[in-house]
């Protein structure tokens, strides 16, 4: 009797999560349906699962319409998101582990004075922030649109709560070699530290890449646009290209899916590591 309720209880969730699986995929299969049908499929009354003839076409001329600099576009997110990523993991894990291990007597306040950040509303710091890149002459540029986000209170948290509980061992061998803390950091903590790397450098990705709002105000200039703010002129005209916006929106998160399935296991385990249910 308990073998036959475990083996339905095993049934139920396997259902439930083929059938929150599919829910899940509704949105993805709707991009690629839509993406590659003709108009009049997509707003045809008679709904088809696929359309008889794949639109390949509708690719080619995503990227050559004249009104969307999409290739440009998604250049721009690219450079963004890499380098705010690799300027945010390194800026926050420095600080990070400055806040972890070295001695410092206001340690705690300065932790607690970042932590005070994320309580501040990001309406709050959006009108200073752009009057000082407009005054800096950054406007269209991506120094506007990458320095002013570069640094991340919540990557910082995450870094010192992982350092916290990292092997202290490790670093007293090497300061038995003659190893300060810089170089402590990067041969020793870095190489043994992969997993929150990649999860904050996943989540830090994301992020910029989907960034809208600030991309939207700084890059005024169609040389300048993200790949967000290319979407958004689509929904924005005075005739909507549908199949186009499918297209778009399909191609725009390519690359979120090839970084988090490159990356996925290293995210569950870079935030258990952290500590932040301590």
């Amino acid at each position: 009797m308990e073998q036959a309720l475990l083996r339905f209880g095993r049934a139920v969730r396997l259902v439930l999560l083929v059938v929150l699986a599919l829910l899940f995929l509704i949105p993805f299969y709707l991009l690629v349906r839509n993406g590659l049908s003709a108009e009049q499929d997509i707003t045809s009354p008679d709904w088809t699962f696929f359309p008889t003839h794949l639109q390949w076409s509708n690719i080619r001329e995503l990227f050559d319409d004249p009104a969307v600099p999409m290739a440009r576009s998604l250049l721009n997110s690219a450079m963004i998101a890499v380098t705010t990523t690799v300027g945010t993991v390194v800026l926050a894990s420095l600080a990070g582990y400055g806040l972890a291990r070295i001695p410092y007597r206001w340690s705690n306040q300065v932790f607690y004075a970042i932590l005070g950040t994320l309580m501040v509303p990001a309406a709050v710091t959006f009108v200073p922030s752009f009057v000082l890149v407009s005054s800096l002459g950054w406007i269209s540029t991506l120094r506007g649109l990458i320095i002013p986000t570069i640094f991340s209170a919540f990557a910082c948290f995450i870094f010192r709560q992982y350092f916290l509980g990292f092997p202290s061992e490790l670093e007293d061998a090497a300061k038995v070699d003659g190893l300060g803390y810089w170089r402590t950091y990067w041969r020793i903590v870095v190489p043994n530290s992969r997993p929150v790397f990649a999860a904050v450098s996943t989540i830090v990705f994301i992020g910029a890449w989907n960034a809208f709002l600030w991309p939207l105000v700084i890059g005024q200039d169609t040389s300048s646009w993200t790949v967000q703010v290319a979407l958004s002129t689509f929904t924005t005209a005075q005739v909507v290209n549908i199949h186009e916006l499918f297209v778009a929106a399909a191609v725009s998160i390519l690359p979120l899916l090839l970084v988090f399935l490159l990356l996925q296991r290293h995210i569950v385990a870079g935030i258990e590591r952290s500590g932040i249910d301590d």
